[in-house]
Order: C-alpha cells, then sequence, then structure tokens
C-alpha cells in the first residue's frame, strides 16, 4: 500500500509516463500507424485519469505544500505552477474530453482540428507537472 507522503512521486511519474505515450501517441500517428497511435493516446488518458485521482486524493489528505524556494526560484516556480494549472484545467475538462469524443466518434477531421491544440497543451501540462514536483520536493525542499 502506497502512503500519502509517497503520492507526489507517484503523480510525478504518471505525469511523465503520460508525456511519453503523448509522444509516442504524436510519433506514431506522423507515421500513419493509427492502431498504435490510439492505444498510446487511450493509455495517456487513463495514466492522466489515475494521476488527477492520485493529485485529488494527496491534497484531500495532505494539504497544500509551500513553495520553499527564494529569489529568482520563487518568480520562476510561480510562472511554472500558474501556467500549468490554468492549462490543466483547460485540458482535463475541455480539451481532452473533445479530443477524444470526436475520436471515438471517428469525427477525425474535426479531431485532428483540435488534436493539433490539445496535444502541445497537455505535453506542457505533463512535463511541468514533473518540473512543479522537483522543484517544490528535491531542489527547493526545506533542508
Amino acid at each position: 500500500m502506497i502512503s500519502i507522503a509517497e503520492l507526489p512521486a507517484l503523480n510525478a511519474t504518471l505525469n511523465a509516463t503520460s508525456a511519453v505515450f503523448l509522444a509516442l501517441g504524436y510519433g506514431c500517428i506522423r507515421r500513419r500507424r493509427v492502431t498504435a497511435h490510439r492505444i498510446c493516446m487511450l493509455i495517456a488518458v487513463v495514466v492522466s485519469a489515475l494521476f488527477l485521482v492520485s493529485y485529488l486524493t494527496y491534497h484531500w489528505y495532505a494539504g497544500l505544500k509551500p513553495f520553499a524556494g527564494h529569489g529568482l526560484a520563487r518568480p520562476v516556480y510561480l510562472t511554472i505552477l500558474t501556467t500549468h494549472t490554468i492549462l490543466a484545467i483547460i485540458v482535463a475538462l475541455y480539451l481532452v474530453p473533445v479530443t477524444l469524443s470526436r475520436a471515438l466518434r471517428e469525427r477525425f477531421d474535426q479531431h485532428r482540428a483540435i488534436a493539433r491544440w490539445t496535444l502541445p497543451i497537455w505535453f506542457y501540462v505533463s512535463v511541468t507537472g514533473v518540473i512543479v514536483y522537483f522543484m517544490l520536493y528535491h531542489w527547493y525542499a526545506p533542508a
């Protein structure tokens, strides 16, 4: 059983895994490997959903963790965190559901049109989630 204290590391791992499958899925569709693309993207959706459950569970029990960094690190962290959070909400509530829905309904022209926006934003959210984790729990963690 995983403890609450271990959830941030799990969350970073899930975010990194999502980023890997997004990149693989993009590579697959560029090579017209549609089935492999579909599998990669569905894995990215499932992993991101698991992340969301784990993230909400952690913050329900542990609350918020203040950033311990000072100087230039603080505005850099806050900028990354703010853009990450705003874009994560947009990705989770709109972009991924709409993109996935269009693919599942085989409306591929509409799917492609929104996926051009969804993929880079979702990838940014996944990668910055890992960066936020390292900044908060490793690079600028209290001694």
